[in-house]
């Protein structure tokens, strides 16, 4: 019998990255495992003949008292060496810690260490692909490792050993089929997981085991979601009076307070169901208005055997109805809700075409790395929604490539859009979101026919998800990047194998292929000729403008309507001959081989993509614009570069009720958000929705009481921006921001309008250092996506988040998390943005003012939403501050302070308000 393998986990603690420019290491620390089970560890402390920098004694908690009677790593070298001898060397992130220990085992005279090693972050990536990162503090907390002190080497090294076991496991847990495809992909990867892959294949063939929900499709596994429905049970009725409802949700949630509000919401909405009415209801936090609108939603659906649609903005949102406030409403009545999510089409897997990328046998690192997640996360997954998955840049590319597309053939096997849509039909109650909403206007077949009753939450934001849904971009280097995927008989790429595989066995008539050549090379002239002409007439337009990001009204820009048309026409001609070599290659009578399969498909791809790229340039260049803001944006030092085109709705209430004109026919729709009303203009969402100025807007705001724990702080001496300059506003930004985090030891939201602002001010904190012990997130300058940075911020109590419009709302922090809420600035669209220039200047021609019907109730929107962020219960403490001096200063200031609910509002100095938030702190 083969004896087993032996594991050395490995974790270092160091003065810094480099051991070429003189870092060393401090601590090391060894885990030997056999078995599966920890063998003996071995940790010391290293003396770095040198002092320890005060950020990493920070980081590790390792200061220079604890290494002053410890040895250097020469005098430990013999041992290590010999101890890591004939073991597979692991380590969270193997690229450091192997490196490292290498370079010090040279330093020590002794030979380059010999082995394999694994890294369980390229391991867990693989068998984790919905976590949200990979850092091993976070593995931990997900998967209930003991972590107490992270970058101390005995701890991490501790934690990696049971990581990698959880990895062992999870391993073991998958189907054959999905090991086996793994273990022939994993010779690519960076570290030897490919043993590991197959010594859990040997133990599955040896132990065939059953998955009860696993099904196989052709050549992969996966996670059979459908579910069993269960039997609807015998409903409670709707409990009419305040002590009826009371009495049923006091059964369910054993310390429930009772909200006058969110019982009004209740019976409003339950009028409007059976009435088949519109109402609109703005719910302030505090009121439980999700669960305001689920209750008497599902009492309908049940007692009137109806569907019931809820649709939101954010997949936030959605993620949080499904799973926290729908199992409440469970609970409370006492049975189970038939739910059914929906997303459009393109959220999907296309599990055909995955099929036919993993066919196809040349592979980048990061197709076959995602590949692997994929495969793994197939086996999980019971919505096939590609956004749970967390992977690589290279990695987002290939999911592009194998989402679901409106044109492709129904699918042959299982597929997870067409398993949403029938959990949909016999559901009580359909989550979808906005987008989908608005787009059921142009699908083939709607699918929002069959529905009773509409609540549209973050109801404000169904504006802006028309204006997206009718938006259009180009992008220059998007086309750029779309001629090259495609190429020409001399380029290695797509063409060239086409027309390979089809002279091969005379498939396409080779003068076929010749045309379709010419025809590209001349439509790329073409198109490269008409964009160098409108470059040239923008540089013209824009004068000595020298390195910056410029915006023109493409109206500015004098563009002839001939040679666009032409480029158009080019376009036309080059797919009709594309389309025509596609069905000749795939009419042909011989067999097609994996590879022909896998060509003729991404051909079908390339040619979809160049008929979305015909309505880019037609939408954007050839069609009237009247209701529209069409403009260019680029940078002058990278141009052509940096061009993009966009075209937007200046007015999108037609839009909106030509998709909610069927709707108000068949369905009552409920409208509501928390913010939906602004002081002195109750009308601005509702006349935008196209909603009758005879439907009421109903207001509810939580009790007084619930706000107890809020105050407001105006800060009045900070610069006015219009007689300082931007640097010295910033260094006060900058000073007022960091002083404030650590009076309230950080749990802080600090909001900017400006994206080089917010940007600007983070480099200077930064470089300032008097943050360093605190964890930064900034959106737009940490990677990842708003959900993603706001989980990491949730998970440290000394952080601070820097965030622009998107962070304004929909963003929901749970008590002690969020201590403070900056407004760096009130959050007014800047003057230049396009549509708003377009929408103001839309305005003014009609001889109405801009800025009393725009501008201002828009800010005052986002600051009521910014506020919002900071109290989510009645328990929650937050302190809400404003640096921008124009809320004292203008006479419009006040309306934003009306926006407020009933607290504390105080205007004071910065000095003044270290000296309330220290008191308030103790």
């Amino acid at each position: 019998m083969m004896e087993s393998q032996k594991y050395a986990i490995v974790d270092l603690e160091t003065t810094g990255h480099s051991p070429a420019n003189g870092d060393r290491m401090i601590q090391i620390a060894i885990v030997i495992m056999k078995d599966w089970e920890i063998e003996r560890t071995y940790t010391k402390f290293i003396h770095p003949g040198k002092t320890i920098p005060s950020f990493i004694q920070d980081l590790t908690q390792i200061t220079d008292e604890d290494v002053k009677d410890a040895l250097p790593f020469e005098a430990h070298a013999d041992y290590i060496y010999e101890l890591i001898t004939d073991c597979v060397f692991v380590a969270h992130n193997t690229d450091f810690d192997l490196s490292f220990l290498q370079a010090e085992f040279k330093r020590a005279g002794l030979p380059k260490w010999q082995g394999k090693k694994m890294d369980t972050v390229e391991l867990a990536k693989i068998l984790f692909p919905t976590s949200l990162s990979f850092k091993l503090g976070d593995l931990a907390a997900d998967l209930n490792i003991e972590l107490t002190n992270a970058h101390r080497a005995d701890d991490d090294a501790r934690a990696t050993a049971e990581l990698f076991k959880q990895c062992w496991k999870e391993l073991l847990g998958l189907p054959q089929l999905t090991l086996e495809q793994m273990h022939k992909r994993s010779f690519r990867l960076k570290s030897n997981l490919a043993q590991l892959f197959f010594e859990a294949l040997q133990i599955k063939r040896q132990h065939v085991t059953t998955h009860d929900n696993i099904s196989y499709y052709r050549n992969f596994a996966i996670c059979d979601g459908r579910k069993t429905h269960t039997n609807k049970l015998e409903l409670t009725a709707f409990p009419q009076t305040a002590t009826d409802k009371e009495s049923l949700m006091a059964k369910a949630m054993p310390n429930f307070e009772q909200r006058p509000a969110q019982f009004a919401m209740m019976d409003t909405i339950w009028q409007a169901l059976n009435d088949k009415e519109e109402c609109v209801i703005e719910a302030s936090t505090g009121i439980g208005k999700t669960v305001g609108y689920l209750l008497p939603a599902i009492l309908y659906a049940r007692t009137h055997n109806k569907k019931i649609a809820i649709s939101t903005y954010t997949a936030h949102l959605q993620e949080q109805l499904v799973e926290e406030e729908l199992p409440k409403i469970e609970k409370i009545l006492d049975t189970k809700v038939n739910i059914a999510v929906l997303k459009g089409m393109q959220h999907y897997i296309d599990l055909t075409r995955f099929e036919q990328y993993m066919a196809y046998a040349d592979e980048s690192y990061d197709d076959t790395f995602t590949i692997l997640q994929l495969l793994v996360w197939l086996t999980k997954t019971e919505t096939g929604v590609l956004s749970e998955l967390n992977v690589s840049g290279g990695g987002q590319l290939f999911l592009e490539k194998i989402r679901k597309m409106p044109d492709e053939k129904p699918s042959k096997g299982f597929d997870f859009y067409e398993q949403a849509l029938k959990n949909s039909e016999t559901a009580d109650c359909i989550v979808t979101n906005h987008s989908m909403v608005l787009s059921d206007l142009v699908r083939q077949t709607p699918i929002f026919t069959q529905i009773d009753g509409w609540i549209i939450d973050e109801a404000h934001q169904f504006i802006q998800s028309a204006m997206q849904q009718d938006e259009t971009v180009l992008s220059y280097t998007q086309w750029k990047y779309v001629f090259g995927q495609i190429g020409t008989m001399e380029d290695t790429a797509l063409f060239q194998q086409f027309s390979q595989a089809a002279k091969k066995k005379q498939r396409v008539p080779m003068q076929s292929l010749q045309r379709l050549d010419k025809q590209f090379i001349r439509l790329q002239r073409v198109f490269d000729e008409t964009i160098q002409r409108a470059v040239q007439s923008m540089q013209q337009q824009l004068g000595k403008q020298v390195g910056r990001k410029c915006t023109l009204f493409l109206e500015d820009v004098s563009l002839a309507k001939e040679p666009l048309l032409h480029v158009s026409k080019l376009l036309q001609q080059w797919l009709d001959l594309a389309i025509e070599a596609g069905q000749a290659f795939e009419n042909d009578i011989e067999q097609l081989d994996k590879n022909e399969i896998f060509i003729l498909s991404e051909w079908h791809y390339w040619i979809r993509e160049m008929k979305l790229k015909v309505v880019e340039w037609e939408e954007i260049f050839l069609s009237p614009q009247e209701d529209n803001s069409v403009w260019l944006e680029f940078d002058l030092r990278s141009i052509p570069g940096s061009l993009c085109v966009y075209k937007k709705p200046i007015n999108v209430t037609p839009i909106i009720g030509k998709v909610l004109a069927p709707l108000r026919q068949q369905a009552s729709i409920v409208w509501t958000s928390g913010t939906l009303t602004v002081p002195g203009n109750e009308r601005f969402v509702t006349r935008q929705l196209g909603i009758s100025d005879s439907v009421q807007v109903v207001q509810l705001q939580a009790p007084p009481a619930y706000y107890a724990g809020a105050k407001a702080y105006i800060v009045t001496d900070m610069p006015d921006i219009q007689h300082v300059t931007q640097d010295e506003y910033i260094e006060a930004v900058a000073q007022a921001i960091t002083r404030t985090v650590r009076m309230t030891e950080g749990r802080c939201f600090v909001l900017f309008t400006a994206q080089d602002m917010l940007r600007k001010t983070v480099e200077l904190i930064q470089d300032s250092e008097l943050l360093d012990d605190y964890m930064l997130f900034a959106q737009g300058v940490t990677g990842g996506s708003r959900m993603r940075i706001l989980k990491s911020f949730q998970k440290f109590s000394h952080a601070v988040l820097f965030g622009t419009n998107s962070f304004w709302e929909g963003v929901d922090v749970p008590g002690d998390a969020l201590a403070s809420v900056i407004v760096v600035r009130l959050p007014f669209s800047s003057p230049e943005e396009p549509v708003f220039k377009a929408r103001a200047k839309h305005l003014a021609d009609q001889g109405r003012n801009s800025f009393n019907e725009l501008s201002l109730p828009e800010a005052i929107m986002r600051f009521k939403q910014g506020f919002g962020r900071l109290i989510r219960s009645s328990q929650d403490k937050g302190a809400f501050i404003v640096l921008d001096r124009r809320i004292s200063t203008k006479s419009y200031g006040k309306e934003f302070i009306k926006a407020l609910p009933p607290i504390d509002v105080k205007k004071l100095q910065l000095p003044e308000l270290l000296k309330e938030l220290s008191n308030w702190q103790k």
